[in-house]
């Protein structure tokens, strides 16, 4: 008797390998988030626990949804969020300046979230529909180019720059695949080049416009605005090849660095684990990212192959600018680190984004055994 034949057949099935390495960097998050709180299971460890098997359980449960499915949701789904955009404008909850929640009284929803995934599965729907020869045409751009600027622009109204941009990497990401012409995009980065000095004067807010200035120079206010980040690069600095050891970061537990658990983990890490801490979450990342970029390649359908590599490119962002932030490299916008954070919303959306890929996953398996 072989030793899988007592194992379910839907159990055997799953892509253990991705989601073993999903659990292991969750748990090295863990791990952090008890040493960022000294030594302590509360206020952060034990909550990020429970809602990771949560989120995970939803994600197995979301991977026995046939393809065909998010298919049908896709475009629905987009308008649904829309509304809830709009509705977070007239009604959401204020927290932290920022008007980003709708309070449902069981749950605080912020919809701003779920509209990454969504934006992926709504541009897919679309050229999918659309015959191929017209991708290259006015009609194959402009109405994708509609579906990403609407939420964006009602994501910015909230303010949230951050969660804007990834809405709109994740649309692009779909329309580049699809076969938008390149010269497009090369069009549109010079645009934007140009565009970008009267948007940090005349659109951004006050604390975003300072946050962009801060990156230009950081030194220029370091116990101002630029506190965060030469903190940040102080602790990872000081962590070395091997770091200071669990438990001994100074940085985080003397309140040196300011969302040490949150936007800025990656530095509590690095100061503790030193750069062999930030080698495993990396290549960690990078694996689980490559898993899903070959769900789309080995996928079948049109819909299946952008929806797989767009969901993959939505962690690979989510996963670029959080440490391109801490390391300085990028203005702080507020993304956090995805399975490490504490935070539900960031979490809640990746599991969403692993669930849609184990279900094409298992639909490819499907059809290649058939």
């Amino acid at each position: 008797m072989s030793g899988f034949s007592i194992v379910p057949a839907p159990v055997a099935r799953l892509p253990w390998r991705m989601l073993l390495l999903v659990i292991g960097i969750a748990t090295f998050g863990l791990v952090i988030l008890y040493s960022a709180a000294g030594g302590n299971v509360r206020p952060w460890a034990l909550s990020q626990g429970i809602r990771f098997f949560v989120f995970l359980a939803g994600a197995l449960v979301i991977s026995r949804l046939p393809e065909n499915f998010w298919r049908q949701v896709a475009l629905p789904g987009y308008a649904l969020f829309v509304l809830l955009l709009f509705a977070v404008e007239l009604l959401g909850a204020v927290r932290g300046g920022s008007q980003r929640w709708l309070d449902l009284g069981f749950i605080r929803l912020q919809p701003s979230e779920l509209m990454k995934p969504m934006i992926v599965l709504a541009c897919a729907r679309f050229y999918e529909m659309l015959p191929p020869n017209e991708t290259r045409r006015f009609g194959g751009i402009w109405p994708p180019a509609l579906l990403i600027g609407l939420p964006a622009g009602l994501v910015m109204l909230q303010p949230d720059l951050g969660t804007a941009l990834m809405i709109t990497a994740g649309g692009l990401t779909v329309m580049f695949l699809a076969g938008v012409p390149l010269r497009l995009f090369v069009g549109g980065a010079l645009a934007l080049a140009v565009a970008a000095p009267l948007a940090v004067n005349f659109l951004l807010h006050d604390y975003q416009r300072n946050r962009v200035l801060i990156f230009m120079d950081p030194e220029s206010d370091p116990l101002g605005t630029g506190y965060h980040i030469s903190q940040s690069k102080i602790a990872i600095g000081s962590g070395g090849i091997s770091g200071k050891g669990f438990l001994n970061g100074t940085q985080s537990h003397l309140d040196y660095l300011p969302e040490g658990h949150t936007d800025f983990v990656f530095a509590t890490m690095a100061e503790e684990w030193g750069v062999l801490g930030g080698l495993f979450i990396i290549i960690g990342y990078l694996m689980v990212i490559r898993w899903g970029v070959n769900v789309g390649v080995q996928a079948q359908s049109r819909f299946a192959k952008l929806t797989a590599a767009g969901l993959a490119t939505t962690i690979f962002f989510y996963v670029a600018i959080n440490l391109a932030m801490v390391m300085g490299l990028a203005p702080v916008v507020g993304i956090p680190l995805p399975l490490v954070s504490f935070g539900g919303s960031a979490q809640m959306t990746v599991f969403l984004c692993l669930g849609i890929l184990m279900s094409i996953d298992r639909d490819n398996r499907r059809e290649k055994n058939w």
